[in-house]
């Protein structure tokens, strides 16, 4: 058997590789900075398996190209950063409402307004918790290397048609750009489920199927949010996805995701060195958030530290996960300054010394 060949590129490029070799076929974005690799590298590669590459006029019009198309079932992708995720948001809304499944990938970079290229994390509540209107949630997935923006990436086109769900794979400008090896792997299944009986594919000699998000009978709006949450409770039940790193013995456990995590994961390896007892939660779904995890690891770990490149806003699902009588710091480092390992092995020796 032969050993899998590696190869080295760009973070952006993996997720882009990812989407072909999972099945997707139909591209539709805009370009904006730190994400362009993705659509440079979808123009370039989609015609050869057959795809079609679109570059749209604005964000508006790419979320909306991908909802027509994945009411007809074909797998397919946008991608973008913070300002253009913004203008997302509406089609978001509906994609939910209509239960259609796609991928959107959100390399995010400095905010408020247009901000910066650097990379931040500030995108974490408009992932998480959704910026369209209504009662709605996607799936998100944080990759933390070129090798999970590869396999996520993947993963999230499978999560997507599990539950007809829009998935967003979450990263930043140091994971776009960043440069590594990877092992490329070809899913066995590349489409959805054999029914798909909700599928548009026109009237075909019968009554044409409608997806609609559009509930005007009495009790029909109601009737569909209650079926869409417990949509939500499934994917929390059955999919939710956590690392853990030396936890076992921690007497100080930092939560951190995304590029923040690697960083910490360097700052854990040599506070351990001195003795000081560290662990990492690293959630790699944002949504659903590893909140069973932290409210285990709560009950013999009391002190907690979270660690992201914004104000503070994972944080505050953490201090929810976590049961009462556990103190929970913050660092956080906004406007695309990366905390380099040193900083945080300070800010960890810091606390951990409090205890």
């Amino acid at each position: 058997m032969s050993t899998p060949k590696k190869v080295f590129t760009k973070g952006n490029e993996a997720i882009a590789m990812a989407a072909i070799n999972a099945g997707c076929h139909y591209y539709f974005g805009y370009p904006i900075t730190p994400q362009n690799e993705i659509p440079e590298y979808m123009a370039m590669h989609l015609p050869a398996v057959g795809g079609e590459f679109l570059q749209a006029e604005s964000e508006i019009a790419s979320i909306n190209m991908l909802l027509g198309a994945a009411a007809t079932g074909v797998r397919a992708m946008t991608s973008s950063s913070g300002p253009g995720i913004s203008l997302m948001q509406e089609g978001f809304s509906y994609f939910a409402g209509n239960e259609l499944p796609a991928v959107v990938v959100n390399m995010s970079r400095q905010g408020p307004g247009l901000g910066g290229i650097n990379a931040t994390q500030g995108d974490y509540f408009q992932s998480v918790k959704g910026g369209g209107h209504g009662d709605y949630k996607l799936i998100v997935l944080a990759p933390h290397t070129g090798q999970e923006l590869y396999d996520l990436t993947i993963k999230a086109f499978e999560l997507a048609e599990k539950y007809r769900i829009l998935t967003l794979v979450l990263g930043d400008a140091i994971l776009g750009q960043i440069k590594e090896p990877i092992v490329p792997w070809i899913p066995e299944k590349t489409s959805g489920d054999a029914d798909r009986d909700w599928l548009i594919t026109g009237a075909k000699g019968r009554e044409p199927r409608r997806i609609t998000s559009l509930f005007l009978a009495d009790g029909a709006m109601e009737k569909h949010n209650w079926h869409l949450q417990e949509k939500y409770d499934r994917i929390e039940r059955d999919d939710v996805m956590v690392e853990e790193v030396d936890t076992e013995d921690a007497e100080l456990v930092v939560v951190a995701f995304g590029s923040v995590a690697r960083i910490v994961k360097s700052s854990i390896a040599q506070v351990r060195e001195k003795g000081m007892k560290v662990g990492l939660v690293r959630p790699i779904t944002l949504f659903p958030f590893p909140r069973k995890t932290l409210l285990e690891l709560g009950g013999r770990a009391k002190n907690f530290l979270v660690a992201e490149m914004n104000t503070g806003q994972m944080v505050e699902d953490v201090k929810l996960s976590l049961p009462d009588g556990c103190s929970v710091e913050f660092y956080g480092r906004p406007g695309g300054s990366v905390p380099t390992p040193e900083d945080l092995f300070d800010v960890i020796s810091e606390t951990y010394k409090k205890l």
